[in-house]
C-alpha cells in the first residue's frame, strides 16, 4: 500500500511551487521591463536625431539668408525666400475670408465672431464626426486669433484667487482624443476651470488642424481662462516637415498656402511663459544660465519665428565634435571647403548656455584662414561659401543686435534637465541647453519662484520630477511613440499651489511599441550601410564577413551615436555564427529600397535614403504653390542647397541622370511624392507576411 504525503510535506511542496513561479515571474517582468527600456531609448534617440538634423538645416538656411546679400547676387532670388515669403497681398487685407464663398453644400460648423459657446460646441461635435471647418472660418479664426495675441505680453501673470484650481497640459503634437479626453475628465475652459497649455500643439500627430483651432477657439471665447504656451514646434523650420504641411494641404487645397502663412504669422505671437502666483513658472523646455525673466518681458517676439542662436562663442555643439554626435566626422571631411582650426573658430566663453546644433556657420560653411605672416597665427576673416554652382568670399557678419533674444527663448524653448550640475549645450537634440539642479535652484531664488513646470519630453507615466521636486516635467499625448509606449498627464495647482496629478490610462501593449521601434531602427542601420560595412570590415582584415560580439556594438555606436544596448538588441539586429561571432551582414538582410532606379548609383542612393528628410523640407520652400511639382531645373537648386549643406560632394551628372530617370511623363516636371517614395525603406519581411496574408484571403475567398 502507498502511504499518503503527510501535511508538512504537501505545505513544502506547495512553498517550492510558489517560489518557482515567484521567481519565473519577477524573471519575466524584469525581462518586460529591460524590452520597455530599450524601446523607450530607441523612440527617443531617432526622434532627438530628427530634430538636430532640422535644427542644422535651419542654422544653415539662416546663415545663407543673413549673408545672401553679399554673394554677389548669385541668385539671391531663391535664398531670399527661404525662410521669410513673401508675403502675398490678398492676405495683407484682414477681410479677406469675406471673398472665400462657402457653398450652401458646406455641412460644418458656421462661425459668427465673437464666438460663443455655441459655436465651440459645434466645433466639438464636427471634429467628432470627422468634419472639416471651411477655410473661410479658419482663415477668420486665425486672424481674431491674430489680434488677440498681439495684445498679449511675453510672460502671461496669472493668480489662482480667481479661480479654483488652474490645470496645466504638456505636448499635444497633433492628438485630438488626447485633448477631448482631457476635456471630457476635466471639463472644458471656463471661468471655472482655467487651462495652461504648455506648447507643441501641432505636428507629429494626424489631427493637428483640429487640435490647434480648438485651442484658439477656446482661447477667444475665454482670453481671462485659456492660455498657451509657445513651444519649439511652433516655428516655421519645424512646421516645414512633411506632416503637418501635408495634414494642411490635404485638407484645405483651395486656401492651404495661405492658411499655413497665417499659423505661422499666429505661432510667433504666442506668449513664451507663463507665471502663476508669481511662483510657478511654466515654460515649454526649460532655462540657462543665461535666462532672464526681466529681458524675456521685453523682446519683441512676433520677430523669433525661426528659434534658432546665431551665437559663435557658445560651446560649439557641431556634431562632429561631439560625443552625442548622429552622423561620422566623414560628413566634414567631404566638405570641398579647407578648414583651419584656429582658435577664432572653436572660441568659447565662460557662458555654457546652449547654442542650436552648427554655431555660426553651417557644418560646410567654414572659415578659411589666411595668414598674415608666416610667424603669426591664423586670423579668420573671410568665409568660402557654397552657393549653387560656385563659391564666394564674402567677410564674416558681424553679431545681430537681437543675438541675444535669440539665445533666450532657444533656450526657453529646447532645454531638458539634467541631473549633474551645471549647464552645458543640448547636443542630443541639437538646440538649448542641458541645465542642472543649481541653475534651476539659482533662477528660483533670482525671481522668487518656487517651482517650474515645463513639458517637451516624453514620460512614459505622462509627468516626472527632477531636480530636487523642483521641476516637473508634464506631457500630454499618449501613446505617443506607439500604441502602449506611455501614459498622458495633465497637472492641477489649487491655491496651496500642491501639483495633483491625473494621467490616461492606457492598455501597455509592449509588443507592439517594440516592433515599431526595432523597425525604425533598421532603417537607420540601412541608411548607414556604407559607413558600417567600413567599420566591419576594419575588424574583419580576413574577409570572413564576421565580427565579435564587442566589435560590432562599437561599430554600430561610432557611426549611429545613439547611445542605445546594443548587445541587448542584437538578437533583433544580427544573427550569430555557430562559433559565437556575428554574421555582420546579416544587419541588412530584411530591408531593401522602395522603387529600384537603375540610374541611381548606391553612394547616391544611399545619401537620399538618409537625408530624406532634409531634402523634403528643401523641396518645400522650393514649391512656392504647394502643387507637389517641381522643374528639373528647381530639383537641381534642391540638390546644390542640400549639397552645400551636407557637404555632399556628388557631380551635376549625376543628378541629372537622376532627374530624368524620375521623370517618368517626360513633361519636364518631378513629382515629389513619387521621388520619394523611391527612397524608402522597405521591410522585406513585412511585405513577404504582407503577400502571404494576401494569398490566404484569395484562397479563402475561392475556397
Amino acid at each position: 500500500a502507498t502511504c499518503s504525503p503527510s501535511i508538512s510535506e504537501i505545505v513544502t511542496s506547495a512553498m517550492k511551487a510558489a517560489v518557482l513561479i515567484q521567481r519565473w515571474y519577477r524573471r519575466y517582468m524584469a525581462r518586460l521591463e529591460m524590452r520597455r527600456r530599450y524601446t523607450w531609448n530607441i523612440f527617443q534617440s531617432i526622434e532627438y536625431a530628427g530634430e538636430q538634423d532640422q535644427l542644422q538645416l535651419s542654422s544653415f538656411f539662416t546663415f545663407m539668408l543673413d549673408n545672401f546679400t553679399q554673394l554677389n547676387g548669385n541668385g539671391p532670388d531663391l535664398i531670399s525666400q527661404l525662410l521669410d515669403p513673401v508675403v502675398d497681398p490678398w492676405l495683407d487685407r484682414e477681410t479677406c475670408y469675406n471673398l472665400i464663398h462657402v457653398p450652401e453644400s458646406y455641412t460644418g460648423p458656421r462661425l459668427s465672431f465673437p464666438l460663443s459657446v455655441a459655436d465651440t460646441n459645434a466645433l466639438l461635435s464636427a471634429f467628432k464626426d470627422q468634419q472639416t471647418l471651411h477655410a473661410r472660418y479658419v482663415l477668420q479664426l486665425l486672424y481674431e486669433t491674430k489680434k488677440l495675441l498681439k495684445q498679449m505680453p511675453n510672460i502671461v501673470h496669472l493668480s489662482t484667487s480667481y479661480y479654483k484650481e488652474i490645470t496645466i497640459c504638456g505636448d499635444l503634437h497633433g492628438r485630438l482624443d488626447d485633448l477631448l479626453l482631457i476635456f471630457y475628465k476635466n471639463g472644458l475652459p471656463s471661468a471655472e476651470t482655467p487651462y495652461v497649455f504648455n506648447g507643441d500643439f501641432v505636428d507629429r500627430g494626424k489631427k493637428s488642424v483640429e487640435v490647434v483651432i480648438l485651442l484658439f477657439a477656446f482661447l477667444l471665447l475665454y482670453p481671462d481662462y485659456m492660455h498657451l504656451n509657445r513651444g519649439n514646434h511652433e516655428d516655421h523650420i519645424m512646421n516645414l516637415r512633411e506632416v503637418w504641411k501635408r495634414e494642411v494641404m490635404q485638407k484645405y487645397k483651395t486656401h492651404g498656402r495661405e492658411i499655413l502663412q497665417l499659423f505661422q504669422d499666429v505661432f510667433s505671437l504666442l506668449p513664451i511663459a507663463t507665471v502663476i502666483d508669481g511662483k510657478i513658472l511654466i515654460v515649454h523646455g526649460g532655462i540657462s544660465d543665461q535666462t532672464d525673466l526681466d529681458f524675456l518681458s521685453s523682446i519683441e517676439r512676433h520677430k523669433t519665428k525661426r528659434t534658432r542662436s546665431t551665437d559663435s562663442s557658445r560651446p560649439s555643439s557641431s556634431r562632429s565634435q561631439n560625443k552625442n554626435q548622429r552622423t561620422p566626422n566623414t560628413r566634414k571631411k567631404r566638405c570641398r571647403l579647407s578648414r583651419q582650426d584656429s582658435a577664432a573658430s572653436t572660441s568659447s566663453s565662460s557662458s555654457s548656455s546652449s547654442s542650436l546644433c552648427s554655431p555660426r556657420t553651417p557644418s560646410c560653411l567654414s572659415p578659411h584662414a589666411f595668414p598674415s605672416s608666416p610667424c603669426m597665427p591664423y586670423s579668420v576673416n573671410v568665409l568660402q561659401v557654397p552657393f549653387l554652382d560656385s563659391l564666394s568670399s564674402i567677410p564674416l557678419p558681424s553679431p545681430s543686435q537681437h543675438e541675444q533674444e535669440w539665445k533666450q527663448i532657444v533656450d526657453i524653448l529646447w532645454s531638458d534637465p539634467k541631473i549633474q550640475d551645471g549647464c552645458s549645450p543640448n547636443t542630443f537634440r541639437g538646440g538649448g541647453c542641458y541645465f542642472g539642479p543649481d541653475v534651476t535652484q539659482r533662477l528660483l531664488l533670482q525671481h522668487g519662484l518656487q517651482l517650474l513646470i515645463r513639458s517637451h519630453e516624453c514620460k512614459q507615466e505622462g509627468y516626472e520630477f527632477c531636480h530636487n521636486g523642483k521641476v516637473i516635467t508634464i506631457f500630454s499625448a499618449s501613446n505617443y511613440y506607439e500604441e502602449g509606449s506611455n501614459r498622458g498627464a495633465y497637472v492641477k495647482l489649487g491655491r496651496e499651489l500642491v501639483p495633483r496629478f491625473y494621467q490616461f490610462v492606457c492598455v501597455c501593449r509592449v509588443r507592439a511599441a517594440e516592433g515599431s521601434a526595432l523597425r525604425a531602427l533598421k532603417e537607420k542601420l540601412f541608411a548607414h550601410h556604407s559607413e558600417l560595412m567600413v567599420g566591419f570590415q576594419q575588424y574583419d582584415q580576413n574577409n570572413t564577413g564576421r565580427v565579435s560580439v564587442c566589435e560590432w556594438a562599437l561599430v554600430l555606436e561610432s557611426v549611429l551615436r545613439l547611445d542605445l544596448p546594443w548587445r541587448t538588441l542584437r538578437p533583433h539586429l544580427a544573427r550569430l555564427a555557430p562559433d559565437g561571432s556575428l554574421e555582420y551582414q546579416s544587419c541588412f538582410e530584411d530591408m531593401g529600397p522602395g522603387i529600384p532606379l537603375p540610374q541611381v548609383t548606391p553612394n547616391l542612393a544611399e545619401t537620399l535614403f538618409r537625408y530624406r528628410t532634409d531634402i523634403e523640407i528643401i523641396f518645400n520652400i522650393i514649391d512656392k504653390d504647394h502643387s507637389g511639382l517641381i522643374s528639373i531645373e528647381e530639383f537641381r537648386q534642391t540638390w546644390r542647397l542640400f549639397s552645400a549643406h551636407l557637404g555632399v560632394a556628388i557631380d551635376d551628372s549625376a543628378i541629372d541622370d537622376l532627374a530624368r530617370s524620375i521623370d517618368f511623363n517626360k513633361d519636364g516636371s518631378i513629382d515629389f511624392t513619387e521621388f520619394l517614395e523611391a527612397f524608402r525603406v522597405v521591410h522585406k519581411l513585412d511585405s513577404k507576411d504582407q503577400q502571404l496574408h494576401e494569398k490566404m484571403d484569395g484562397e479563402k475567398r475561392t475556397g
